[in-house]
């Protein structure tokens, strides 16, 4: 399974994020089997909207906040082939979640935060591994059908279920 670095900023308020990371790619793990090689090591930074607006300006040359950025470090291809039984670790690569942003969607879409958290941490992490759903609509469901396989192994409703509950 990946091995996390995790760095949590303010404003996240208390709570084990590190663990939901780790939560989040276990669950994986069972659905994208190119995640569960032990050889794998992620960051991710849980940080402001002010911080991510300026690493999405630096390294996207979007001027503009978002929930989630991710920033791959090995090529999927090479993901796919990484023997998990070399001794030494590969960096999958960075993801960094604002705060403001996914507190604010998970407010619009009446789910806890640490439920949307998740649902960003494997999205950017599907990322780290080479999908991509802006490539196409086919890419795009089976992103989003990895996201929702995931989820559900961790007791999350899928999040592009427009029905809510009453």
């Amino acid at each position: 399974m990946i091995q996390f670095d995790v760095d949590i900023e303010e404003p996240w308020p208390a709570g084990d994020w590190a663990a939901l990371a780790e939560r989040a790619a276990a669950a994986l793990a069972q659905v994208a089997p190119e995640l569960a090689n032990p050889r794998l090591v992620a960051s991710v930074l849980f940080t402001s909207d002010a911080e991510v607006h300026a690493l999405n300006r630096e390294w996207r040359q979007r001027d503009k906040p978002t929930n989630v950025l991710s920033f791959p470090m090995l090529e999927r291809e090479d993901l796919v082939h990484l023997d998990p039984d070399e001794p030494f670790p590969e960096m999958l690569g960075d993801i960094a979640l604002a705060h403001e942003t996914c507190a604010r969607e998970a407010a619009d879409k009446q789910v806890p935060l640490e439920h949307h958290a998740a649902h960003l941490l494997v999205h950017g992490l599907l990322h780290l591994a080479g999908h991509d759903h802006e490539i196409s609509d086919e890419q795009a469901e089976e992103m989003e059908a990895l996201e929702v396989k995931a989820l559900a192994l961790m007791g999350i409703d899928d999040p592009y279920s427009h029905v809510q509950d009453s």
